[in-house]
């Protein structure tokens, strides 16, 4: 509990009272999505402590929002989450751990990427993206134009997460809006995945703030290492 400050409490506790709260008056999306969704922003809210415990839980709630998003025919969504997403949080809680920016502290060192590797990571996504449009086609996925694009933003949000970046949390925020998106589109089908959409602008907030969060201790570490130097 050291880790988190008055104000991270005070949002994880508003966000659960919210999500509680959309589900009450939303309900029919079941109560595995009541639990990924809760399960998803306290992961949100400890990485943006830099804590790889975070990362952990990125793992099981990519194995529970592919099924949620199975049962919606969004195989784009699916397929990101358990073919991508949760395998590199897997990767990145591996990376968190092997990093830490004092020994035997928690909190992960956190990373500058070069412009040869920015490069590299755009090269990544036009084939991933690529190759997905075509999958996510064969599959007949609804809303096939937002489910690719939510592909090509998670891919950019788990190899900065993978890679420490600051920005991660950036990618993760442009992935939800996509995803508020898609959930909207599915509301009004069904009235119970409104929960849904208001679980993931409350992601989005959280994202936000996790990027906040992550480039004040970009700078925080800096400033350290250099005093250290000196």
């Amino acid at each position: 509990m050291k880790l988190f400050s008055k104000y991270d409490i005070i949002l994880w506790t508003a966000s659960v009272f919210l999500i509680a709260g959309s589900f009450i008056i939303f309900p029919g999306s079941g109560m595995l999505t009541l639990i990924a969704s809760i399960l998803g922003v306290s992961s949100i809210i400890i990485n943006a402590k830099g804590h790889p415990l975070g990362q952990f839980m990125m793992i099981i709630f990519s194995v529970l929002y592919g099924i949620i998003s199975w049962s919606f025919s969004y195989y784009g969504e699916m397929a990101t989450y358990l073919g991508m997403t949760g395998p590199m949080a897997l990767f990145s809680f591996i990376s968190w751990l092997r990093n830490p920016y004092k020994k035997g502290k928690a909190e992960v060192r956190v990373n500058t990427l070069r412009l040869p590797e920015v490069i590299l990571m755009s090269m990544l996504t036009a084939a991933v993206t690529y190759i997905f449009y075509h999958i996510l086609a064969f599959f007949g996925t609804a809303n096939l134009s937002l489910s690719t694009l939510s592909v090509s933003t998670s891919f950019i949000a788990v190899y900065l997460t993978f890679r420490r970046s600051a920005f991660f949390s950036l990618a993760y925020a442009a992935n939800d809006v996509i995803l508020i998106l898609l959930w909207s589109l599915a509301s009004l089908t069904d009235t119970g995945y409104i929960s849904v959409v208001i679980c993931f602008a409350l992601f989005l907030a959280c994202d936000i703030y996790g990027f906040i969060s992550w480039k004040k201790m970009k700078l925080r570490q800096n400033e350290e290492n250099l005093s250290h130097n000196h």
